[in-house]
């Protein structure tokens, strides 16, 4: 067996970037603080290893406003990275999936139903209005806000369902689902 040239190594030949490459994988969308949690590596080489992968293709990053978050490369455009960062946060996922399975919702009725302040729930809308996962529309005197595509929504949670611990979110999908 012959030593071969370091340059010519297989992009996950490493262990370390082997393991990195399918926890994201795994959990798509997972953050870096996730990462380094789960992994126990130590932060620098958490950051090398995530920033080889992304230079070398395999990874990409998505910044949603908080956390940046990594996914595997080409398989989420940039869409399904924006619901899949919006799922990855608890109020906004519990919001999309009251809009899911109820169609559109004022501020006040997701208010009620997140037995959240409506200012809080206004700034999760407003965020994912941004993200242009949400449209509102002027109902008299409120504003409702519908899901752009819960199809689509609908899909991703479905798939990656595994990767989020959130019972009140999985029985109104379920709910959604039984119609």
């Amino acid at each position: 067996m012959t030593d071969s040239d370091p340059g010519d190594e297989p992009e996950l030949e490493l262990q370390s970037r082997r393991t990195i490459y399918q926890h994201v994988r795994d959990s798509p969308g997972t953050h870096f603080r996730a990462l380094l949690d789960g992994l126990e590596y130590a932060q620098g080489t958490l950051q090398y290893h995530l920033r080889w992968l992304e230079d070398q293709g395999l990874l990409e990053e998505s910044d949603d406003g908080k956390y940046t978050r990594y996914y595997p490369a080409e398989e989420f455009d940039e869409i399904d990275q924006a619901v899949m960062n919006a799922l990855r946060r608890e109020y906004a996922r519990r919001i999309i999936a009251h809009l899911v399975v109820e169609g559109a919702l004022s501020t006040a009725a997701l208010s009620d139903r997140l037995e959240r302040s409506p200012s809080t729930v206004s700034w999760h809308l407003s965020k994912l209005e941004e993200a242009d996962l949400v449209t509102k529309e002027r109902q008299g005197r409120s504003v409702e806000y519908e899901l752009r595509d819960p199809e689509r929504v609908q899909y991703l949670y479905t798939v990656h369902r595994r990767t989020f611990t959130d019972r009140v979110v999985d029985r109104l999908f379920d709910l959604w689902d039984s119609y």
